[in-house]
């Protein structure tokens, strides 16, 4: 095991470097400038707008920016944020648990839902309990989170006044009563993405349970007089995961974007927040940290991914 890990860590190296190269090269392509606000502004000399780039190094080749950028990197030197006037891993660190607890309790709550809906539901097929937990997953996963996001915060927010739809990052209180703000607070964005996906995990579930309870090592379970709960839960919902394990694997990206367009609807100080507000300010460094770190967990977590595997699948093993 630990061997596979350090060759999949050693993978992910030239993976990160070929998905900085792009990300850097499409930036320094693209059209604007950070200090471009200061070429209209009078009371700036043009002098000091030019020694600022020559600072930053905006008017060298791109090659030279991106050696520049990968060695600061290296050494633990993020760059400096144009607009916040601090260092971007500070900005970043501020940000960060933000949006981590918000995607954190979201995959939670979809996991929660899913696989018992999907697991029932591939029991008993074409029941009541089927059709009306399919007709919600396929209402669920057809409309955008941005839509269902305003949704609630007409409902809950507006209608009924049991929930803030502002998130604030600044609240006085402490204790338990500091906890309970957080929640209230909370519920709305991490219900918009959790059920999202909730919806679209449900489906996947249920197929690939339905797929495994039909298989002869199921049927063989069954015929040894196990009940339907033992059959179930530790002969076919095991091996029926795998494939949902990919899935989760493979989504997680959908779940950093759908991330963004919550943040800017309930207005959360995350990392989405962070990275709009950057691509509207030409906020190059925040940018490129922000897009790199996002790249990394995703990495990340599909080393997760295959992890789980070995301990669903016993016929997999790590040499």
């Amino acid at each position: 095991m630990g061997n596979y890990i350090l060759r999949r860590l050693l993978i992910a190296v030239p993976s990160l470097l070929g998905i900085s190269i792009i990300l850097f090269t499409v930036l320094a392509l693209a059209p604007g400038d950070p200090f471009e606000e200061m070429a209209t502004n009078p009371a700036v000399p043009p002098e000091v707008r030019m020694a600022l780039r020559a600072q930053f190094g905006l008017d060298d080749p791109v090659w030279q920016r991106y050696t520049h950028w990968l060695a600061s990197m290296l050494q633990g030197d993020w760059g400096f944020s144009f607009v916040s006037r601090i260092d971007v891993d500070e900005l970043i660190l501020q940000r960060l648990p933000v949006t981590v607890a918000i995607i954190g309790s979201s995959l939670i709550l979809a996991l929660l839902v899913a696989l018992p809906v999907g697991i029932l539901a591939a029991v008993k097929p074409y029941s009541w309990f089927d059709r009306i937990a399919s007709t919600l997953a396929f209402i669920g996963f057809s409309l955008p989170t941005f839509f269902t996001g305003l949704l609630f915060i007409l409902f809950f927010s507006i209608k009924l006044d049991w929930l803030p739809f502002v998130f604030r990052a600044d609240i006085s209180a402490t204790g338990w009563a500091w906890w309970w703000e957080h929640l209230k607070q909370s519920i709305m964005p991490v219900s918009v993405l959790g059920l999202a996906l909730a919806a679209s995990w449900m489906r996947y579930v249920r197929s690939s349970v339905l797929d495994v309870v039909r298989l002869d090592y199921v049927t063989t379970a069954r015929s040894k007089g196990l009940t339907e709960r033992v059959v179930i839960l530790k002969h076919a919902v095991r091996n029926a995961l795998i494939p949902v394990v990919t899935l989760v694997a493979l989504q997680l990206p959908q779940l950093f974007g759908g991330a963004i367009v919550t943040e800017q609807i309930f207005r959360i100080p995350g990392i989405g927040s962070l990275l709009i507000d950057a691509v509207l300010r030409n906020d190059t460094p925040v940018i490129m940290a922000v897009t790199f770190v996002l790249s990394a967990l995703v990495i990340l977590f599909n080393l997760l991914a295959d992890i789980v595997y070995g301990w669903l699948d016993p016929r997999i093993s790590y040499r």
